[in-house]
């Protein structure tokens, strides 16, 4: 895997000595958005006071996904009840939850020919249901107004309540449950201090219990600290929990607050991880400097649909020899 992975990136500094600032490499440095579909996306979302994860996470996809009209909604509002010391998205107390936004979000869909749709949130612990209340309405609202738009949601972990949340939502059939690990566990501590890892891992697990046919998938971030074999141990667990597809990407840290970049991952490095995620058997891989959880996220349904249709077949076809 070469000297750029970063089995040494835990190492502690010595006493007195400040981490140098790094400059993003080449490989991760995207074009300002400046296009028509990108203002015109931006435009629509304003009219229909929607908020996306792409404008709130400061993506760095944001100018080619708008260009084409592609964007990941987040929904309950803009404010979160967390303070993950990755994320960019506002911490408070969020304010009511607008009962026009499934709706909206279905306009919004309809007007934007989206065959594919990704709708994500802020956690909500201020909520008795945590929220899975509105992804469920969206849901629905979709179903009703654009039948044809295959459906992915990306949720919280519904803490204290996921049980419950996970079955009302997966009641409502999205095509895809996505929920992200973010980290390795070691990591969490810091990075993601208001989760637990393995509450997350069994989120996953539920919603395969519930409906084996529902696509799961998850995602983690690397340059972080983390070390190649725990970023192996959660590809193992995330194919003990049956998960379906793997995203990986670059951390870019967006503010001088938030967490900071321990190292760039190389885009040799990703496409190593890339291959052994395969080789553990997920039906879909997406590892690359500039993954996201939502980036390219309908070509990939696509894929991951007929890896499995082509694995049922394999499988039909050795039962019956």
């Amino acid at each position: 895997m070469g000297g750029a992975m970063n089995d040494l990136s835990s190492t502690p500094k010595p006493d007195g000595e400040q981490p140098k600032k790094q400059r993003k490499p080449d490989w991760i440095r995207v074009k300002a958005p400046v296009s028509k579909g990108y203002h015109e996306t931006r435009k629509l979302m304003r009219d229909l006071s929607l908020n996306t994860v792409c404008e709130e996470a400061a993506c760095p996809n944001i100018g080619e996904c708008w260009d084409k009209k592609h964007a990941t909604v987040m929904i309950l509002g803009d404010v979160c009840t967390r303070a993950c010391a990755f994320c960019n998205v506002k911490t408070g107390m969020p304010r009511i939850v607008d009962p026009m936004e499934p709706e909206n979000v279905a306009i919004a869909a309809g007007q934007m020919g989206l065959n594919h749709i990704v709708i994500t949130s802020v956690d909500r612990d201020d909520l008795p249901d945590g929220g899975a209340d509105q992804f469920v309405k969206v849901i629905k609202a979709l179903r009703r107004e654009t039948p044809d738009t295959t459906i992915e949601i990306l949720t919280p972990d519904f803490r204290g309540k996921m049980r419950a949340a996970v079955e009302k939502i997966c009641e409502a059939d999205p095509d895809v449950y996505n929920h992200n690990l973010e980290t390795v566990p070691r990591l969490y501590p810091t990075i993601r201090p208001g989760a637990r890892y393995y509450a997350s891992l069994r989120l996953l697990e539920e919603v395969k219990s519930h409906d084996p046919l529902i696509f799961t998938k998850s995602g983690i971030m690397l340059g972080l600290g983390e070390q190649r074999l725990e970023v192996h141990q959660v590809m193992d667990d995330m194919r003990s929990a049956d998960v379906d597809f793997i995203t990986m990407g670059q951390y870019l840290q967006p503010t001088p607050k938030h967490a900071k970049v321990e190292d760039f991952v190389t885009p040799k490095a990703f496409a190593a991880y890339g291959s052994i995620a395969r080789a553990k058997g997920f039906l879909q891989v997406a590892s690359s400097p500039l993954t996201r959880s939502s980036y390219h996220a309908g070509d990939d349904f696509a894929v991951m649909k007929a890896a499995r249709e082509e694995r049922l077949a394999k499988e039909r076809a050795r039962q019956s020899a």
